[in-house]
């Protein structure tokens, strides 16, 4: 038995679907606002306002230098007075990862952008933007996402 297809029952289709994708749309925005009970605090890997995540021990991060975490998107470097900071270890130019901290900059291998090591900041391009800071403390010599 075939039907034929008529501008009524082909509005009817395009009805039902419109509902499901507004339906669907509605559920993933729902499920994304709130992590599940058993999620807990390290539902999106940066812990609880107070835990954070371990990144590192300050004394692996070397004085006047730094290290790639690119597992964790991060690099981390160290002042001559001991001060850590931390930036995004995604290149702002064409978003490759950062593979070094050398002679007080943080170095792109894709287009040899050159980032301050201690500000983020563009030292050379063609990268145009600096790299964002990461939020990170430091607690019982540990590194911690804040």
């Amino acid at each position: 038995m075939t039907e034929e297809l008529t501008r009524r029952s082909a509005l009817q289709g395009a009805a039902v679907l419109a509902a499901g994708g507004v339906a669907g749309f509605a559920i993933t925005e729902a499920r994304k606002a709130k992590p599940s009970a058993t999620a807990g605090a390290n539902a999106y890997g940066y812990g609880s306002g107070t835990s954070g995540t371990a990144l590192t021990s300050v004394d692996k991060v070397p004085a006047g230098g730094g290290i790639v975490l690119a597992g964790k998107g991060v690099v981390l470097t160290k002042s001559a007075d001991g001060t850590v900071h931390a930036f995004s270890a995604t290149c702002t130019h064409q978003g490759c990862t950062v593979d070094r901290v050398a002679g007080g900059t943080i170095d792109c291998p894709c287009h040899f952008s050159k980032f301050d090591a201690t500000t983020g900041a563009v030292v050379s391009g063609p990268a145009s933007r600096p790299l964002p800071k990461v939020a990170v403390t430091v607690r019982a010599g540990q590194v911690y996402t804040a």
